[in-house]
């Protein structure tokens, strides 16, 4: 082989890996676009389930609990008990029970979910405007937003999660004490990470509050995931265990609502909150 043929081969080789990497930074920015079929969709000709008669909305129990479970939702449309502000939230199903499902595989920077002014406009009034920019700051992260809690100040909030795809992440989160102004605390739980983390978002920045690693969290079955927050104390708990404590020393309010990270596919289901 001569030297030339063989800067050529090499000049070739140096480019198709630039091209590689190229193309991986690429579909790393603008994400990956769901199947013709998504998991959580019926298939096609199969008979949709009825819907049940009744507002969509969660359910106040005999001891204060909320609960939203999702089964008088409409399939494949937007929740209307929860308020997608960020990201691809609708409502799917796993097996026969409806969930609540984000599909961030074709998500993007800066991909506000439909109508975000109007949907902010309604949650926080006349400060919409202020939650609108700082939400949009971190678009990365999906958000939605509980309806009928508007100030949360302590208690528990639990949720089912299942991991369904995602090549960076598969996250799941809990948010409250969500101000106005969009700032927020998260726990969240990742099925690719195995950690269970504490995070806070301030003026559009994310910052860790507390880390649990080692947490076994395997794609595939449903997992429960819980924040409770008596005071300044805070708790979380994966699968039934309390793997995370933290004392915030402010004080906690503001709305509630369910989070989610990059192009995680993942069911949510039987949403509860149980005042203090």
């Amino acid at each position: 082989m001569t030297r030339t043929r063989r800067n050529l081969l090499l000049v070739a080789g140096v480019l198709l890996l630039a091209a590689a990497g190229t193309w991986a930074a690429f579909r790393f920015l603008i994400g990956e676009a769901p199947p013709a079929q998504p998991e959580y969709l019926p298939r096609a000709g199969a008979a949709a389930a009825p819907t049940p008669p009744g507002p969509a909305g969660p359910v106040r129990q005999a001891d204060g609990t909320l609960r939203f479970d999702f089964e008088a939702e409409t399939v494949g449309a937007e929740p209307k008990s929860i308020v997608p502000a960020v990201g691809q939230w609708l409502t799917g199903v796993d097996g026969e029970r409806r969930v609540l499902v984000v599909d961030g595989r074709g998500w993007a920077r800066g991909q506000a979910s439909a109508g975000l002014a109007d949907k902010a406009r309604a949650l926080y009034g006349e400060r919409y405007a202020e939650f609108l920019d700082n939400v949009q700051a971190y678009a990365y992260f999906p958000l939605a937003v509980a309806q009928g809690i508007e100030d949360f100040r302590g208690g528990e909030i639990e949720l089912a999660f299942k991991c369904v795809a995602g090549r960076i992440d598969q996250a799941a989160g809990i948010v409250f004490n969500l101000k106005p102004n969009g700032d927020y605390l998260v726990l969240r739980a990742n099925c690719l990470e195995d950690n269970l983390v504490l995070f806070k978002y301030e003026q559009g920045k994310r910052s860790s509050v507390e880390w649990v690693r080692n947490t076994p969290t395997p794609t595939g079955p449903w997992h429960s995931l819980k924040v409770a927050v008596a005071g300044g104390s805070i708790t979380g708990s994966l699968d039934g265990k309390a793997l995370l404590t933290h004392d915030w020393r402010e004080s906690i309010g503001g709305r509630i609502g369910v989070w989610s990270k990059a192009d995680s596919v993942v069911c949510l289901d039987d949403i509860s909150v149980r005042p203090r």
